[in-house]
């Protein structure tokens, strides 16, 4: 492949406009690359590809009212963690209470995310009902304040990155982008330059299951970019990546920043952990960094939970979070994870 390929493609989509990568000459040698590599992906199929915009999903919460995206995103499982959390009336930060709740409210929203997300135009039941108080309050006292409860497999990998923006209009942007797992595809095509995405990995083979692989179906996806708007005014884009850790994550940055008030920084540097499966990585139990305390690790264990402490005090495994907060005043605020290279500026 030339090294300006790639190059070459962006400057032909900013003559031709962005329609071009679909339906023009970008979208033409797309497909002519993708039939030499035996790809079942035809011009049809790139022609026939429209973005949709949705409504998000929403839950109140004491603090404010808490958006996240609709499926075939986890959106909602990120949303019943918060929401689930904060009915257990936990007083203090980086407690056995604290880590522990945010985990069995992570179980609970993904037994219900495993069972209901897939392509929008399949779900046949209301998500609103999972996101009700009562059938919040319901699965919230299904939560054993001190045991851990069994947990499956669940799954999910990523290659993803989160990004956020404010500006004094105050408008806020929470923007997520992925090409699932490293190297999407892995498959650069040679014309354009393009690496493709690897997102159908989530279909299964079985045609009984839930996200069955099908002609023109969506696949179920992990990316879920969050926003809160508070009643103090604040409003606030947060996310990060990492397959099942990204409701987690969001998680634990939004409690400690919001809930328990720790700066924003602070937040998105304090010890995190992970239950379930990450980009890399096939293991299914909690991960946690070994900053943590060992008291609480220990107590935590006790209670029957699965633990694993990563060597790193700053592991990759737990995303790389990020969040933009537009303060009340018109003061802009933004942080981004010590775990990776990105960073927060104003322009």
């Amino acid at each position: 492949m030339p090294p300006c390929a790639f190059a070459a493609t962006l400057e032909q989509l900013s003559h031709a406009g962005l329609d071009d990568f679909y339906r023009g000459d970008v979208g033409r040698e797309l497909a002519a690359d993708l039939e030499r590599i035996g790809s079942p992906v035809t011009r049809a199929d790139l022609e026939q590809y429209r973005a949709w915009v949705d409504a998000p999903l929403s839950v109140p919460t004491g603090a404010g009212t808490l958006h996240n995206t609709p499926p075939p995103t986890q959106g909602l499982a990120s949303l019943m963690i918060l929401a689930l959390f904060e009915r257990l009336r936990v007083p203090q930060a980086e407690s056995f209470e604290h880590i522990h709740g945010i985990v069995e409210a992570t179980k609970r929203a993904f037994r219900v995310r495993d069972r209901v997300i897939t392509d929008p135009d399949r779900i046949t039941v209301d998500l609103g009902r999972f996101l009700s108080p009562p059938f919040l309050d319901q699965e919230v006292d299904k939560i054993d304040r001190k045991k851990a409860a069994k947990w499956p497999q669940p799954y999910g990998e990523s290659d993803t990155i989160w990004m956020g923006a404010a500006d004094a209009s105050g408008l806020v942007v929470s923007y997520i982008q992925s090409l699932y797992w490293e190297f999407g595809s892995g498959c650069v095509l040679p014309k354009t330059g393009v690496l493709m995405q690897n997102r159908g990995a989530s279909f299964s083979l079985d045609p009984k299951a839930l996200n069955a692989l099908a002609p023109g179906r969506r696949p179920f996806h992990t990316l879920n970019p969050a926003i809160a708007a508070l009643k103090d005014g604040r409003v606030i884009a947060y996310g990060t990546m990492g397959g099942d850790g990204q409701p987690q994550s969001q998680a634990a940055v939004f409690t400690r920043y919001v809930a328990f008030r720790q700066p924003l920084d602070r937040a998105l540097d304090a010890p995190r952990w992970l239950l379930g499966r990450t980009w890399g990585s096939t293991h299914t139990n909690l991960r946690m960094e070994s900053r943590f305390d060992g008291n609480l690790i220990d107590r935590l264990m006790s209670a029957g939970h699965d633990v694993a402490v990563l060597d790193e005090a700053y592991s990759d495994t737990m995303g790389h979070a990020g969040a933009v907060v537009l303060h009340p005043d018109g003061t802009l605020e933004g942080g981004h994870d010590p775990r990776a290279d990105g960073g927060a500026d104003g322009i």
